[in-house]
């Protein structure tokens, strides 16, 4: 996974926010093709981060009884 930051998503949301396909962060500059690359990025990004974020779902086992056994 690379190694994705909260200021490079900011930038990325102000870019599209404002309707420019130029984002410049950390003394980078990227120039995505369309609004929908950079939306596509922006929740690349997102996920990322969210998926480090969350904790791994817990298995479980469920029991049933029919009440006559």
């Amino acid at each position: 996974m690379a190694d994705w930051t909260e200021t490079e998503l900011a930038a990325l949301r102000r870019a599209y926010a404002s309707g420019t396909t130029r984002v410049s962060y950390d003394g980078k500059s990227v120039d995505y093709g369309s609004a929908e690359d950079l939306l596509a990025r922006i929740r690349t990004i997102e996920r990322a981060i969210a998926g480090t974020m969350q904790p791994l779902p817990v298995a479980g086992l469920a029991g049933f009884s029919r009440g006559d056994r």
